[in-house]
């Protein structure tokens, strides 16, 4: 035999070996950011649509509630907001005290949504630029979600365990 041949033969099987020893670090890296990733979408996927569409609601409502609250304070009109209940047709609230032309909303954008002003009927907005603490629950589903100021700052998303300050 050709010992030319024989010397190919016996290091090709060598040559293969080394390659096939294992993952480079950077094919590891790659194949942990897959999975990081992939878990990071299952998580954001898993997310409850009903609390989603609530938070939704809840920024809104604060903003609208700020808005007619300056309204109220630069107008000097004594205003307020109150939920209207189930029982008067669509659910959803009015703005009591504003001129017509201010126009603002009065409809949830979400179907389901309730409110509940706790300890009054209605949420005082102006004239005064202290207003007293103020809370109010929003509901879609099983989820709730409270609103609360205490009077001088402005309406904001609180947790239902988290005191108003000024308020027990």
């Amino acid at each position: 035999m050709n010992p030319l041949v024989e010397h190919e033969r016996s290091t090709i099987p060598r040559r293969a070996a080394r390659r096939v020893g294992g993952f480079t670090l950077i094919e590891l890296m790659v194949v942990v950011a897959l999975i990081a990733i992939a878990s990071a979408v299952a998580s954001l996927a898993l997310r409850d649509p009903a609390s989603t569409r609530l938070e939704h609601e809840g920024a809104r409502l604060v903003a609208l509630l700020e808005s007619a609250r300056t309204e109220a304070r630069a107008s000097g009109l004594t205003a307020s907001w109150e939920p209207r209940p189930a029982q008067e047709g669509a659910e959803g609230f009015r703005f009591v005290g504003f001129p017509p032309s201010s126009q603002l909303p009065s409809n949830w954008l979400v179907p389901g949504v309730r409110a509940e002003v706790s300890g009054a009927r209605a949420v005082l907005l102006g004239p005064e630029p202290l207003i007293g603490a103020q809370r109010i629950v929003l509901r879609l589903d099983d989820q709730a979600l409270t609103l609360a100021t205490d009077g001088l700052g402005p309406f904001v998303v609180v947790d239902n365990s988290t005191p108003v300050a000024g308020r027990s």
